[in-house]
């Protein structure tokens, strides 16, 4: 079994930052991809952010040059900052990760949620 945890969020004033963290633990044998989306009352979850093992990385347009995403220098770990923040960017964030387990058939790529953390921002 995989555990995500993310951690980090919190209230901040307008143009202040946060910085997140997620981590997997379990019997995994490595992460694929990692990626942080939010879901604020009313609306859709979206993806914000996210980092494939190659290091190929994606952000949506509304954080682009406001948020970084990176891996962690821990095993099965990543953060997200997030700088310049606006009161649009609250949300609950969630950290997904696609990891490789190994099976009775060999191996096989597993789709994981943490329980997400709130982030506010307001005066």
């Amino acid at each position: 079994q995989v555990q995500v945890v993310e951690s980090g969020g919190g209230l901040v004033q307008p143009g202040g930052s946060l910085r997140l963290s997620c981590a997997a633990s379990g019997s995994i044998i490595s992460i694929a991809a990692m990626g942080w989306y939010r879901q604020a009352p009313g609306k859709q979850r979206e993806l914000v952010a996210a980092i494939t093992s190659g290091g190929r990385i994606n952000y949506v347009d509304s954080v682009k040059g406001r948020f970084t995403i990176s891996r962690g220098n821990a095993e099965n770990t990543g953060h997200l900052q997030m700088n310049s923040l606006k009161p649009e960017d609250t949300a609950v964030y969630y950290c997904n990760v696609e990891v490789v387990l190994t099976t009775l058939a060999g191996t096989a790529q597993f789709s994981y949620w943490g329980q997400g953390t709130q982030v506010t921002v307001s005066s």
